[in-house]
């Protein structure tokens, strides 16, 4: 690690979330929670990142208090955490507790799946799936496969005014529940095309009420969520939003083909009462739109004045889908990461797939030590 890369080891503070560095684990699906409650390994699995030196840490998806939160969707077979039950909530404050126990802070990412997830599955497989106007979007470049997609493409009913009231809902019962077992704060899943996110997307927002229309009406699910979210937790508890141009109905989506679209998509989330956007791209430092070399972090910092986290290919060769069919080699780029955030471009750095092959990685990189190589095996441990 050179002298260059020490502002990533600067403490950090946004309100009352405050950080000894500027390192995120990112949320990645593991699916080690039968029944929705975290089997033991997860304790340690979070908590090893936390000995190491994780500034942060965001936790998988775990499902909103809604009985179509969860199921059956792309990257995993349904044994996703959910935050609400007496033995999910124990087995909550047991991790939560283990990792301040080791000096980290953590977070859970609040997760609807909406479209994303196979209707009749999931913990409650009676439920229909929720979408905002029924649709699943585009499928020519999706990242799922194609028996997946013959379950999903089938359209169904828009989700009607009393049905979101109730999705709002479930998210601040488990933002108050996440408060109520010890978390440092909530993340918001507002990407890659799950439940906030099919909001925020014309493809698959094609709604003529309030719920729909221009980017700004579009941002208005997201921002009730936001709200609410904040009335049950309290003015000071930090709420991260994350959101994204790529969906796993589509790779190569945009969300905002403008800086102005993206100023209007992200304002009415930030008024009301964000206090960190997580910009979750391919590759955190790529130019998120022509004429400048920003990255999305670094436009959603510009045109909001709020604190960022850049995500995306850190400590890795490839990007996420092509690390599934090409060999991936571990890369040192924290260098290019300290030089954005030095110049102001974001705040925090998040780390997925690094600290997934190696718990180690932060305190490793910092030493310049060797780390783990990459390998698909680790998708399938909790190491």
């Amino acid at each position: 690690m050179s002298a260059d890369s020490d502002i990533l080891f600067t403490p950090f503070q946004a309100g009352r979330l405050t950080l000894r560095n500027r390192f995120v684990m990112a949320p990645m699906t593991r699916n080690f929670s039968p029944g929705g409650i975290p089997s033991q390994g997860v304790d340690e699995y979070y908590r090893r990142r936390a000995q190491a030196d994780v500034g942060l840490i965001v936790t998988e998806g775990i499902g909103v208090d809604h009985p179509a939160a969860l199921g059956r969707e792309s990257v995993g077979g349904g044994a996703s955490p959910v935050l609400h039950g007496e033995a999910a909530l124990a087995r909550w404050r047991a991790i939560v507790a283990g990792v301040h126990a080791a000096g980290g802070t953590i977070v859970p990412q609040l997760w609807h799946q909406g479209v994303i997830r196979v209707p009749g599955t999931g913990y409650h497989p009676e439920a229909p799936s929720a979408r905002p106007s029924g649709t699943w979007g585009p499928t020519d470049r999706a990242l799922v496969p194609p028996d997946y997609l013959d379950l999903v493409r089938k359209e169904t009913a828009p989700l009607t005014e009393s049905e979101i009231g109730d999705i709002i809902a479930g998210f601040a019962r488990s933002a108050a529940n996440a408060k109520a077992v010890g978390f440092d704060g909530v993340a918001l899943h507002g990407a890659h095309g799950y439940l906030i996110d099919s909001f925020l997307w014309a493809q698959t927002n094609r709604r003529e009420d309030g719920w729909g229309g221009g980017p700004a009406a579009r941002s208005r699910f997201a921002g009730e969520v936001v709200r609410a979210v904040r009335a049950a937790t309290g003015p000071d508890f930090p709420i991260i939003f994350r959101f994204s141009q790529w969906k796993l109905q589509d790779y190569e989506a945009r969300l905002a083909e403008t800086p102005g679209e993206l100023e209007a998509l992200l304002a009415p989330i930030v008024d009301a009462g964000v206090d960190v956007l997580d910009a979750s791209t391919r590759s955190f430092s790529k130019p998120a739109f022509e004429g400048s070399d920003l990255g999305l972090a670094g436009w959603a910092k510009k045109l909001t004045d709020m604190p960022t986290i850049a995500v995306g290919g850190v400590g890795l060769d490839k990007d996420l889908q092509s690390s599934f069919a090409q060999p991936t080699m571990m890369t040192d780029n924290l260098a290019l990461a300290a030089e954005r955030m030095a110049r102001g471009e974001f705040d925090l750095i998040g780390v997925g797939r690094a600290l997934l092959m190696d718990a180690q990685w932060v305190r490793r990189m910092r030493e310049g030590q060797a780390v783990n190589p990459f390998r698909l095996e680790a998708y399938a441990t909790l190491d």
